[in-house]
């Protein structure tokens, strides 16, 4: 107790002392005003000395962001050039500090947890300032009553003790500071249970039998093997002799023999078992392969086509090929009539100087890598079409003249059906074919027209091909000459298409080589001639006349196509290699349009969603698309479709439900290409209105613009 008076009255005295110098205002020492005092500056003595225009000067300096540690000349070497290159573009940030983090809304129930435990935690300091504050002022009290005493009487011993009891009940009533609660941490959310727990994989496993094993071991030498083969060619010898000493018939049942045997042998290796499965899984990873593709078929449309109202574009999808006919042209091209995403293309050549062979390729757009039916012949195919009712029937014209019927359900490579040249096979290439509707007796039938100036009508009898040669063109005002012996020759005309009518049976249509188009009638009545006439006496034939309803003049060359509108059924259009592309009225011996497309016709197609909308194809390269109410003068797209300027594109098919278009060309690659909005035009709908839809309005909307041709005409 007294060394604790000493030492406050000590500081007391001092404190006395300051007041006391400060009132007389005496200088306690020397050092009081260096504070005050400006210090000298203290220069090396190596520095320059600058004047004042010298220092005045000034040195621009531009900040770049370049780094000046980046290398500017690394050399690295190009695999595809073959020589070292220098690389121009080099990295020039450098990063000095990054952190990572993540920032909580105030409002979120997350920012208020926090802000709630921060407060808290404020407000636990404040109150622990605030007591040690009040023990400090009770201290400083108590020392000048401390002072007072020199001694230290007992009367101030209570008073001291008074002082400690009061600030102890202080503390006692002062509230209970709340625990201090660790926050947890903002960046690493493994502390917030975000882990999930995830189950151990489960081990699975199968017992199989195994496999019967035997030891074998055994010594050989010279003789034993000398002896074995001896052995193995006395038995040859014997199987000879008892071969020989065999009748045919035997021989021929132990070859069958053989061949259940060898076909028991291979169903436990059989690659048919999985062919399905393989077909989806092959499927699948085309999907993956071609999604952008995919996309672009299903929900692509050119936005451009809303900035030019008579202009469209087609965008180009899929790439049909196959290796093994790969030198082989696209001769023709047809949609399945049931399955809309399966297309049948004929392969053979246009060049007469180098036949070789053909092929027959079933592509599906689920598969653009490989076709899904594959039969190869012998001569060239032409022509090919598809039956409507029976749609795994594909009827095929040759080259040679043949025709053949090749059945999809059967997997092997040979056509079904096949003429010969007893059963009447054309002379010439035939160049098109198309199925018709059954005959009386319900058996299929289809036509042919070949360069050999028959149309022969084909019967599927039983298991044989019967033909019935229809019709036998001539050149009309061809001159006869008269031979000595009373024999008269006629110029052959030579068929290149044909096409019957939509809804009369009895009327069609045949293109010539010399560019005429001829409008046959059909009558029916004749009975059938031949092996199975007498067996069969009321069954009629389609039968022709040999004169023609009329003639057209169409074109200066071959007549490569014709095609009655699918609406309107006066309509029908020819394409030929004069450049020409032609729309006809079949009561009219003149056209009703004409285009030049500079450059031969190699196919033309109506489309099936408009009367007025088709398509045809040169040996150029291009593909154009003509809308009649949209333009009346020029195709509305003109686009190269094959890369290279020797292509030539021979076909073109329109889908019967999708917006996409299908050309061929002469190096066997079919292109699948989809139209822009403005090639599918369709009619606005009004508000408050239907549009009406159906053959009926196309029909009108072709009418319409026929009228107006028929008009112009009959003015001049």
């Amino acid at each position: 107790m007294p060394q604790k008076q000493t030492r406050k009255q000590s500081i007391s005295a001092t404190r006395g002392a300051r007041k006391r110098d400060e009132d007389s205002g005496t200088d306690v020492g020397d050092g009081t005003d260096e504070w005050s005092q400006s210090r000298a500056t203290v220069r090396p003595p190596d520095q320059l000395e600058l004047t004042d225009a010298e220092l005045k000067e000034e040195f621009t300096r531009i900040l770049t962001a370049n780094n000046p540690h980046a290398p500017q000349n690394i050399v690295r070497y190009s695999f595809k050039e073959g020589t070292y290159k220098a690389i121009g573009f080099v990295n020039q940030m450098a990063v000095h500090f990054s952190q990572v983090g993540n920032l909580i809304p105030k409002d979120s129930d997350e920012g208020r947890r926090q802000h709630y435990r921060a407060e808290l935690a404020a407000g636990s300091q404040e109150s622990a300032k605030v007591v040690t504050s009040e023990t400090e002022v009770l201290e400083e009290e108590e020392e000048p009553k401390e002072a007072e005493t020199e001694a230290g009487s007992q009367t101030d011993v209570p008073a001291a003790a008074e002082t400690t009891e009061k600030a102890v009940e202080e503390e006692l009533m002062a509230p209970v500071q709340p625990k201090e609660r660790k926050l947890t941490n903002q960046f690493n959310f493994s502390e917030r249970a975000s882990q999930t727990f995830n189950n151990p994989l489960r081990d699975r496993e199968c017992q199989m039998e195994p496999p019967p094993r035997t030891n074998f071991s055994a010594t050989a030498n010279q003789w034993e093997i000398y002896d074995a083969y001896v052995d193995e060619l006395e038995k040859l010898e014997k199987t000879k002799e008892k071969e020989k000493t065999k009748t045919p018939v035997a021989k021929k049942t132990e070859k069958m023999a053989l061949r259940k045997l060898t076909s028991m042998e291979s169903q436990s290796d059989d690659i048919t078992k999985v062919t399905q499965a393989a077909k989806i899984v092959e499927r699948m990873v085309n999907q993956n392969t071609y999604d952008d593709v995919a996309q672009d078929f299903k929900y692509y449309e050119d936005a451009a086509d809303e900035y030019r109202d008579q202009e469209g574009t087609l965008l180009p999808l899929w790439k049909f090929q196959n290796d093994k006919a790969k030198r082989l042209a696209v001769t023709a091209l047809c949609w399945n009539p049931k399955y809309k995403d399966l297309f049948a293309v004929g392969h053979g050549s246009y060049d007469f100087m180098k036949q070789s062979r053909g092929m027959l390729l079933l592509y599906s757009m689920k598969n653009p890598s490989f076709p899904e039916y594959i039969f190869s012949s012998e001569s060239g195919i032409m022509c090919l079409d598809m039956h409507v009712d029976h749609p795994y029937l594909v009827v095929v014209g040759y080259y040679d003249g043949n025709v053949a019927i090749y059945n999809l359900k059967k997997p092997h490579s040979q056509p079904c059906f096949r003429s010969t040249s007893k059963s009447g096979k054309h002379t010439d290439p035939v160049w098109q074919v198309k199925w018709q509707k059954d005959d009386m007796d319900h058996n299929l039938n289809f036509f042919s027209v070949s360069s050999d100036g028959r149309i022969v009508s084909w019967t599927l009898v039983k298991s044989e091909l019967v033909h019935i040669d229809v019709i036998k063109l001539k050149v009309e005002g061809s001159s006869t000459t008269d031979i000595p012996e009373g024999l008269q020759l006629h110029t052959v005309g030579c068929g290149t298409a044909f096409d019957f009518h939509r809804e009369i049976d009895y009327m069609f249509l045949v293109g010539t080589e010399e560019g005429k188009i001829y409008k046959v009638r059909q009558h029916a009545g004749q009975l059938l001639t031949g092996p199975l006439g007498p067996k069969h006496p009321g069954r009629c034939s389609k039968s022709y006349s040999s004169q023609f309803l009329d003639t057209y003049d169409a074109h200066n060359m071959a007549v490569d196509a014709v095609i009655w509108n699918p609406f309107h059924t006066k309509v029908f259009m020819s394409c030929s290699s004069d450049w020409t592309v032609k729309i006809w009225d079949h009561t009219i011996k003149t056209p009703m349009f004409i285009y030049d497309l500079n450059s031969a016709v190699g196919d033309v197609a109506w489309a099936p969603y408009s009367s007025t909308v088709f398509a045809a194809v040169t040996t150029d390269g291009k593909a154009h698309v003509f809308d009649l109410a949209v333009n009346k003068y020029e195709a509305i797209c003109n686009q190269p479709v094959v890369a290279k300027k020797k292509n030539k594109i021979t076909h073109v098919q329109f889908n019967p439900i999708h917006p996409i278009i299908i050309v061929g060309d002469d190096r066997g690659h079919i292109t699948c290409l989809k139209l822009s909005p403005n090639l599918r035009k369709m009619p606005k709908e009004k508000k408050g209105q239907e549009v009406q839809k159906g053959p009926a309005v196309e029909i009108a909307k072709l009418d319409k613009l026929l009228n107006v041709v028929r008009e112009v005409k009959t003015k001049t």
